[in-house]
């Protein structure tokens, strides 16, 4: 990751631009899900995944600006995203480490087909260990779990 980012615990304060990173990364990933970034589904973020999961950001120390989200249920992550103009930057692995070092082995679900995701989770070394359709939108997820990382 760049030097001039770093992770922190998410603030409500940083509600308005975490949600706007959440919805460019989600639709530019997700453009399979109906009005996936915006309406229902931003609510729903508000309203219930920034309240309930455990959340971190990843901030630029030069102008302040948060360019990625980590939610966390329990060793789960629930939600992984960046800022389309900050990928390719290591923020996606530093947050994948972040929660490896919070919680060792962590799991995750991702959307069949997003194909960028599950290849940049193969090489963190994220293992497939099933699948299920998604109530909401009906759409095949991918269950992958990473084990503890020896240091």
């Amino acid at each position: 990751m760049d030097n001039d980012l770093f992770v922190r615990p998410y603030r409500p304060a940083d509600v308005d631009e975490v949600v706007s990173v959440w919805a460019r990364a989600a639709r530019e990933a997700h453009p399979f899900v109906v009005g996936e970034g915006e309406g229902e589904r931003e609510q729903k973020m508000r309203d219930v995944y920034l309240m309930e999961a455990e959340n971190w950001v990843v901030e630029s120390v030069v102008n302040g600006t948060i360019v990625g989200l980590l939610g966390m249920l329990g060793s789960e992550i629930g939600g992984l995203f960046v800022a389309p103009e900050a990928q390719r930057r290591g923020v996606g692995r530093a947050l994948v480490e972040h929660a490896s070092a919070l919680h060792g082995t962590v799991t995750l679900e991702v959307y069949q087909r997003n194909q960028r995701a599950r290849r940049f989770y193969a090489r963190m070394g994220f293992e497939e260990i099933g699948h299920r359709p998604e109530e909401e939108t009906g759409h095949e997820l991918i269950a992958l779990r990473r084990g503890a990382v020896a240091s």
